[in-house]
């Protein structure tokens, strides 16, 4: 059927179907989930394939170096020293998400390695009531800092840089008079970067798991997308993407059982960065956390507590901070004055957070992407430390790195404007 058209007399508008017949639901869909991909690689958004490539070209060039980088032994060391740093990452992306920043995260790390140390070695404590009280304080120091930058109104940046040195004072005060305490080596906290499965069956047990929760998760998205009537993913693309996942985690099983077996201290960080990760996408409380970030008056109107939600993340920093220290106590066997108060750990969180695709203007964020950010940086650090670099060239890499990746976060989040006639 044609009819003349609104435009020229004489015009024929056809309101039967396109020359080139329907188009199939499936076909539709998928140019659907396809736009929505090609948005998330225009300017303007982050994934984490920038990062990977940049660790692949990490690994090449260290590798074409020095032959052992990509030992067994080497990358085993990698994935236990990243967990510390992965830790106060993990936990300053919440911070990120909703547009403030924590500047007292490395001296909270070194604070409770410190009152570890003092309640179990120097005045007896039980070392469970120790570590818990190290962790207390942790979650108490950034539930203050919150509860000042929520109700007093106060610049993050501000509050948490008075911390940063308040924190590092009080650890040097706890550590005096001989700046160092050794810890039991044989102990709870000692152990968490000393032990390692050594039986196979976990390593490859862990790597199947991995894998099939991949699917199982995106089965289940695909299954409520397509009964909500909106784009999802083709079958295709969720089967290539777990053949991919598990040939990386499969080729890492195998070359840490080549050492000593998967690190428990790699295992504990793997579940909690799928539990934050969890809280973040799937959960109401990280859904009020990136969109306190994306409007703060917005979120407000909407309902959320905005005053508990920022003391909240700020706590959730304080908290994994500690975490962290934990673990840097554990590696090095002794809590010391120089444990997250050179600046060092903080500048690699931050790096390790915006290297993964966390914005530092907030609103936008992943806990599994700060996992490749902090490879990256520990691989660094590992680098130099096979070829010999001292440790002011290290500060210039890593500070190159940070630089380059706050910079491209800048761009994306506000792109240059173009020069009009």
């Amino acid at each position: 059927m044609a009819v003349s058209g609104p435009g020229t007399p004489g015009t024929v508008r056809s309101t039967g179907p396109p020359a080139g017949g329907p188009v199939p639901a499936g076909a539709r869909r998928i140019k659907a989930y396809a736009d929505v991909v090609w948005r998330r690689l225009r300017p303007g958004e982050r994934s984490a394939l920038p990062v990977v490539l940049g660790l692949v070209v990490v690994w090449a060039v260290f590798q074409s170096q020095n032959g052992n980088f990509l030992s067994p032994r080497n990358l085993s060391n990698i994935s236990v020293d990243l967990v510390s740093t992965g830790m106060i990452a993990a936990g300053l992306i919440f911070v990120l998400v909703i547009g403030e920043i924590d500047l007292s995260v490395g001296s909270l790390s070194g604070l409770a390695g410190a009152v570890y140390a003092a309640l179990n070695v120097s005045h007896g404590v039980p070392e469970w009531l120790a570590v818990l009280l190290a962790l207390a304080s942790g979650a108490a120091a950034g539930a203050l800092q919150g509860f000042f930058v929520a109700r007093a109104r106060v610049p993050s940046y501000a509050i948490t840089l008075a911390g940063l040195l308040a924190w590092n004072g009080l650890m040097l005060y706890l550590l005096s008079p001989t700046g160092t305490i050794d810890i039991n080596d044989n102990g709870f906290v000692a152990s968490l970067t000393d032990h390692y499965f050594s039986d196979v069956w976990v390593a490859y047990g862990l790597a199947t798991l991995g894998t099939a929760g991949y699917v199982l998760t995106a089965h289940l998205r695909v299954r409520r997308r397509k009964a909500a009537g909106v784009p999802h993913q083709p079958l295709t693309e969720i089967w290539v993407r777990a053949a991919l996942l598990a040939g990386l985690a499969f080729t890492a099983a195998w070359m840490l059982n080549r050492f000593q077996g998967v690190p428990l201290a790699l295992l504990i960080f793997l579940i909690v960065v799928a539990g934050l990760d969890y809280v973040l996408r799937r959960t109401s409380y990280g859904r009020m956390v990136i969109a306190l970030g994306g409007k703060g008056e917005g979120a407000r109107r909407a309902g959320i507590d905005v005053l508990r939600v920022r003391v909240s993340v700020f706590m959730m920093s304080g908290t994994l901070a500690a975490v962290g220290g934990l673990f840097m106590t554990s590696r090095l066997v002794s809590a010391s004055q120089a444990t997250g108060s050179d600046g060092q750990v903080l500048i690699n969180a931050v790096a390790a957070a915006v290297l993964g695709g966390t914005s530092l203007f907030g609103g936008r964020g992943t806990i599994w992407s700060a996992l490749f950010g902090v490879l990256v940086i520990e691989s660094i650090a590992s680098g130099m430390a096979l070829l010999g670099a001292g440790q002011p060239l290290q500060f210039v890499i890593t500070g190159g790195v940070l630089f380059v990746a706050v910079v491209i976060d800048s761009l994306l989040h506000h792109p240059p404007a173009r020069n009009r006639a």
